[in-house]
């Protein structure tokens, strides 16, 4: 075994995990712990910061346990994590709430208001977060109108991965990637926004001080050292986000190579070499290092959605698949094969959390379209898988307005696991898909990063030579043609139905 071991640490939405690997990107050993995501309502998602920072030292570790390596064989450890988080925290460090995650929407109306009365399509054009709900400029917003009490008591205003950072350095660092995607750093100058400050109601000095995604810190507390099984002279790599990190962890960082992922929720991603927003705010535009930016499109209903359907309407079929000894999933994608592209006309719009890209509208609702006598269930199981593509696919083509059109798509995530589901990935984007080798992308790209920073290679394409692939998918010429018909009708319909979206929304917010 190399004594020259790295650990890639992915804080994630509702579990971290740490994966030792080797220099050459062979992995070790894994280590998890899950947590909550609290939603006592529709529009709270919260969670419990120390939970999320006691599961970081008990992921590592496990892989220091599993792996059973020595502290010193640890060159370093690279952090990933997932954006706009917002703790309030007060002088003692302690939070004064739970961690406010992306998913909460409690700051839709000031998302409004910003949008149209406070010049937010200007502050989105310099710092590349849509203006959103997700966003921790419209959070803070929220919390210093709505929750006076809390936003005064307030020394720092952090992110999830500040808060592992403070406690074990003693230090607030934020790296740009996570800057940028809070809605107050200005993307040209590598600096808070002063603009976003003041509607934000912050100072500079509430915020952590920024440094690169290659920072590395030093004098780890010996006390959470040992609990690690760490030497306490470890350097820590601060890293970036979990999705700029997972492009490059599935080697989609040369020109023109497009990284698709769809787990729980979505993104379609690719790497520029500068800053770039869209005069129309549909995507956005993240730090990856100081001359490498991530630009893309995050969606809400990814797999989430082939749940839904398994759980709501399949009752029979997965009764079906206990009997027959297979997965139940497995039995609801040959049941929607049998389906002809297209599902007979039957178009599914997946927004049934809201939308992020394209739309941004956390007001968007869910719609099945095109239903007559003809359609069964398995049309409609087609339908909603076909439904998730269409919709990334219309992130995608947002994106080639900047870019062109892609070279590759490399597509990643739970979905990928369904040959069904890639194969039409292929056919309605009309280009060849390739899935790697990479399970846990994030975490490599992490280590990546923490090799690039501590001199070990002079370029991230180091990647290319760690991810192997596994499938390839080239489009059907008469299917990519059916999808070519329908796609416009899918667009122009989410399109139209802003105002019926927001009526429908009301309603329903107020029977709650």
């Amino acid at each position: 075994m190399s004594s020259n071991m790295m650990i890639g640490i992915d804080i994630g939405t509702t579990s971290t995990k740490a994966v030792l690997f080797e220099e050459n990107g062979k992995v070790v050993a894994k280590g998890s712990e899950g947590y909550p995501l609290l939603t006592p309502t529709s529009s709270i998602a919260e969670q419990d910061p120390d939970l999320i920072f006691t599961a970081v030292i008990h992921s590592v570790k496990q892989v220091m346990d599993t792996s059973g390596i020595r502290p010193e064989q640890v060159m370093f450890v690279s952090f990933s994590s997932a954006m706009h988080s917002v703790i309030p925290v007060g002088q003692d460090g302690k939070p004064l709430m739970n961690c406010i995650t992306w998913a909460d929407n409690r700051s839709a109306k000031w998302s409004e208001v910003l949008k149209n009365d406070m010049n937010g399509h200007e502050i989105y054009l310099r710092t590349g977060t849509p203006i959103h709900p997700m966003s921790p400029l419209t959070k803070l917003m929220w919390l210093r109108h709505d929750n006076p009490d809390i936003f005064e008591k307030t020394s720092k205003f952090i992110s999830i991965k500040e808060y592992v950072f403070a406690k074990l350095f003693n230090r607030y660092v934020v790296d740009h990637s996570i800057a940028s995607c809070t809605g107050l750093m200005n993307l040209n100058k590598l600096d808070w926004d002063e603009e976003a400050l003041q509607v934000a109601g912050i100072t500079p000095s509430q915020l952590s001080e920024l440094v690169p995604t290659t920072y590395r810190m030093d004098g780890l507390d010996k006390t959470f050292a040992s609990e690690m099984g760490l030497d306490p002279s470890t350097p820590f790599i601060v890293g970036a986000s979990d999705g700029v990190l997972s492009n490059l962890g599935v080697n989609a960082i040369e020109p023109g190579v497009v990284a698709a992922t769809i787990g729980t929720s979505g993104a379609i991603r690719t790497v520029v070499d500068h800053p770039a927003t869209d005069p129309k705010g549909r995507i956005f535009c993240y730090a990856l290092t100081e001359k490498l930016w991530v630009i893309g499109g995050p969606v809400n209903n990814g797999g989430m959605l082939f749940q839904w359907v398994h759980d709501e309407l399949a009752a029979s079929e997965i009764e079906t698949a206990k009997r027959l000894g297979i997965d139940s999933y497995d039995l609801l994608t040959r049941i929607a094969e049998q389906v002809k592209p297209g599902s007979d006309g039957l178009l599914f719009h997946p927004y049934l959390t809201g939308e992020r890209a394209p739309l941004w509208n956390p007001d968007a609702r869910g719609s099945f379209f095109g239903l007559t006598m003809h359609h069964r269930k398995e049309h409609m199981i087609r339908a909603v898988l076909e439904g998730v593509i269409f919709n990334l696919y219309t992130v995608l083509l947002a994106m080639e307005e900047r870019i062109g059109r892609p070279a590759k798509i490399h597509a990643t995530g739970g979905f990928s696991r369904s040959p069904l589901w890639r194969q039409m990935m292929a056919d309605i984007f009309d280009q060849e898909v390739v899935v790697p080798e990479s399970f846990e992308s994030s975490c490599l790209g992490a280590v990546v990063l923490g090799l690039y920073a501590t001199g070990k290679v002079d370029s991230l394409s180091v990647v290319s030579g760690m991810v192997g692939s596994t499938h390839q998918h080239t489009p059907v010429k008469e299917n990519a043609q059916i999808y070519h018909q329908l796609l416009p009708i899918f667009i122009k319909i989410s399109r139209n139905l802003e105002e019926e979206y927001k009526a429908i929304a009301d309603f329903q917010r107020s029977l709650f």
